[in-house]
């Protein structure tokens, strides 16, 4: 990793609780440690960075479940949609599921602190989100038999692929 030569290494064991920092630095932290004042990644990668938005979705003296509730509405909507899917009533069960997803993209866009709900950028989380619960509703209104939604041209390419 480094030598003594390195001049960001310590030497002995009582320099190697001081603190060496050899980036701009701003105001110290609740902990003490200075902050970083850049958006320029550090010379040695310590631990990895959280996602935007990870911070508590409520203050430190909530409850616990208060501090988590943009990802326990999530969950908690897929989960009944998950269990309506398992009492055979599989599209509607499925489509809340995407919903619960699309509702997931929506609080991860409007509410700047999401807790658990923030997994990766903020921009990727939309995305993520926003795709994969769009499919999944379009695809259990697409299903047979009876399908209240009929998009011809996704119909044909269904056909296409399955028949060729």
């Amino acid at each position: 990793m480094g030598d003594a030569s390195d001049p960001g290494h310590a030497e002995d064991a009582e320099d190697a609780e001081e603190l060496v920092v050899r980036d701009p630095i701003s105001a110290p932290d609740a902990q003490g440690r200075p902050k970083r004042a850049t958006r320029r990644f550090p010379l040695f990668t310590r631990d990895t960075a959280r996602p935007e938005g990870g911070g508590r979705a409520a203050a430190g003296d909530a409850p616990a479940p208060a501090r988590q509730w943009p990802v326990l509405t999530v969950a908690g909507l897929a989960g009944i949609g998950l269990l309506i899917t398992g009492l055979d009533v599989f599209r509607w069960g499925l489509v809340l599921v995407g919903v619960a997803l699309l509702i997931g993209a929506a609080l991860r866009w409007s509410v700047r602190d999401v807790g658990m709900l923030a997994v990766r950028s903020r921009f990727t989380d939309i995305v993520t989100y926003g795709v994969l619960g769009l499919a999944i509703a379009m695809l259990a209104l697409m299903a047979q038999p009876h399908a209240p939604l009929k998009i011809p041209f996704l119909n044909d390419l269904l056909h296409f692929t399955v028949s060729s």
